[in-house]
């Protein structure tokens, strides 16, 4: 397969690694981007903090909640510039999008109170504003007791910017003492809000990929383990230090991506599911995070390259 400019730069700007090592780790891999990455890792040459995704196009990400907060939605919407994103008809737009998303993921063929259909705004604002305008998805989250938790960072009004955060919290197991107390039920549902804004917060800033550590394919760690191995015996480790090293290395990878398992954010030391048991104990409840939504703006979306021959032409010679 022959290896192009193009193809190089895509697994640069996913890695982070030298421009001839992505080139040699192509070859190694017949063009394919996988496993060529998988190449940079084992041979140490990956960037770690580089992430794996791109934030690459504008517009906005925005939630919506329904009354009870048992309800919740997150749509994203894309357009070509910031210019545009901040446009008053693009928010409302947005925010339309996010309430009918309440009752329907599949929006664009959903009515607006105008009486056209989501598809047929969006072509009518692209009209006005001279560019092009994409809905790319929407997630709805529904709780049949316990609620919906919210935040939006980098916020242009409220319910919309840049990250969006879900998280479900409900129940778990025995009744709480509170909720034959309609008082006391009102408190602890405050209470539950307040944390579960925070744990939203945690999402956005920690990125976590899985909610427990239990969810983490076994598929995954092995390749962690894989990877370490093949790291430890490139630099000449004993087989007894590189095995430690590998198990080493899949419990670290466990806690940086197990949502339950990170370090919360608020206090740098604590993990997250110590934070819910202690709140818990503290307020006499028994909530548990269901599961969590993030969508980042632009995530996975490529602009396309500019003056690229000039920056790789001297490397694929």
């Amino acid at each position: 397969m022959e290896i192009t400019a193009q193809l190089v730069k895509q697994l640069r700007d996913k890695t982070g690694a030298g421009m001839m090592d992505c080139k040699k780790a192509l070859i190694e891999a017949n063009g394919d981007i996988a496993s060529a990455e998988e190449y940079l890792r084992k041979k140490g040459l990956m960037d770690a903090k580089k992430k794996s995704t791109r934030t690459a196009a504008d517009g906005l990400v925005a939630v919506a909640v329904s009354d009870d907060r048992q309800t919740a939605s997150i749509v994203e919407l894309n357009s070509e510039t910031d210019f545009v994103a901040r446009n008053e008809k693009f928010q409302e737009l947005a925010s339309e999008l996010a309430k009918i998303a309440l009752k329907n993921e599949d929006v664009l063929s959903e009515e607006f109170p105008s009486g056209k259909t989501a598809k047929e705004e969006i072509e009518h604002l692209v009209s006005l504003v001279g560019e092009n305008i994409t809905f790319r998805r929407a997630k709805k989250v529904h709780v049949d007791m316990g609620l919906i938790a919210t935040y939006v960072h980098s916020a242009v009004q409220p319910n919309m910017g840049k990250i969006g955060v879900l998280v479900a919290l409900e129940p778990e197991g025995a009744c709480c003492e509170c909720c034959s107390n309609p008082e006391k039920r009102e408190r602890a549902m405050e209470a539950v809000t307040e944390l579960g804004k925070k744990l939203a917060m945690h999402i956005a800033a920690a990125n976590p990929t899985y909610l427990c550590s239990k969810c983490v394919p076994q598929e995954a760690i092995d390749k962690e383990k894989e990877i370490a191995l093949a790291q430890a015996k490139e630099v000449g480790r004993p087989a007894d230090v590189a095995a430690k090293i590998a198990e080493g290395r899949a419990k670290k990878y466990i806690e940086e991506t197990a949502f339950m398992e990170q370090i919360f954010v608020m206090d740098g030391k604590t993990k997250v599911k110590d934070v819910i048991e202690k709140f818990n104990k503290d307020n006499g409840v028994h909530i548990k995070v269901s599961s969590y939504t993030k969508f980042v703006l632009g995530e996975g979306i490529e602009k396309t390259a500019t003056n690229f021959a000039e920056e790789v032409a001297s490397f694929m010679k």
